[in-house]
């Protein structure tokens, strides 16, 4: 295990010396990778038989959409289409395949009564149980894979001491990871006037082998009747999808404005 542990950190210190400060300030938006949650035989969260990969599914739809109409110059990839089963390890495999620049990983979330809003994640080690917790029911459909021991180095989704390694994984891509998921939800507050549950940090498996700034959306509670009506209607979605292309639009913006400072 320690010998593990210190191979991830000499790697991860690889990664981030290799690029020149030059090559750092250089960085473009041309490739965005969308994934839609869930899919296939893994629902997600359910609410009077609606399902999250369903909402998930159009929201990312809609974002990819509005970017396609509105950034000509950058490239939409989805890490699935329609209705079908993708391993979470692949959905990461797409975005370093095709050297995503940003990855955006989009759900819907389910908690207990009182519960509702936004709030959009960066890979990291969770500082709170509900973060863990989430973090536990996004990554358990691992459980419907064939290979998952395999494919995730024996890790375990329910075993809170399977989510320390995670915490190598903080630096690499953190400050831009962070700019866009702030991004996110203020425009989730501000635009869509949503509740904000803000930016939080917890080792998801989609986000964990991603080699580009990466953040997973919750775009409300399944759960909470509120949200479920907001997420169940069009409009909802649309406002939801826009919310996330907004804040694309900045951080492209910004990040390629710096590039010439």
């Amino acid at each position: 295990m320690v010998k593990k542990v210190l191979s991830i950190g000499f790697c991860l210190t690889l990664v981030l010396c290799s690029f020149t400060p030059l090559e750092r300030k250089s960085l473009k938006v041309k490739t965005i990778v969308i994934d839609p949650g869930h899919g296939g035989k893994d629902p997600g969260c359910m609410k009077n038989q609606v399902k999250e990969k369903d909402l998930a599914l159009d929201i990312s739809l809609k974002v990819g959409q509005l970017i396609k109409e509105n950034m000509p110059d950058v490239k939409v990839i989805y890490t699935r289409k329609d209705d079908r089963f993708v391993e979470l390890h692949d959905r990461a495999g797409i975005a370093n395949k095709n050297h995503a620049d940003l990855f955006i990983s989009i759900h819907v979330n389910s908690g207990p009564a009182g519960m509702h809003g936004t709030e959009t994640y960066c890979m990291g080690l969770h500082k709170s149980e509900q973060n863990l917790e989430i973090a536990q029911r996004e990554n358990s459909s691992i459980l419907l894979e064939e290979d998952h021991k395999k494919n995730y180095e024996g890790f375990d989704p329910n075993s809170p001491q399977s989510y320390i390694l995670f915490s190598l994984y903080q630096s690499a891509f953190m400050q831009n990871s962070m700019k866009l998921a702030h991004k996110i939800e203020t425009e989730f507050q501000l635009s869509n006037k949503r509740h904000s549950r803000g930016v939080k940090q917890a080792g998801f498996l989609v986000l964990w082998k991603t080699s580009m700034p990466s953040v997973l959306v919750e775009t409300g509670f399944i759960t909470d009747t509120a949200d479920f009506k907001f997420l169940n209607s069009e409009a909802g979605r649309f406002d939801s999808a826009w919310g996330i292309y907004s804040a694309i639009e900045d951080y492209k913006k910004e990040l390629e404005e710096s590039d010439w400072e």
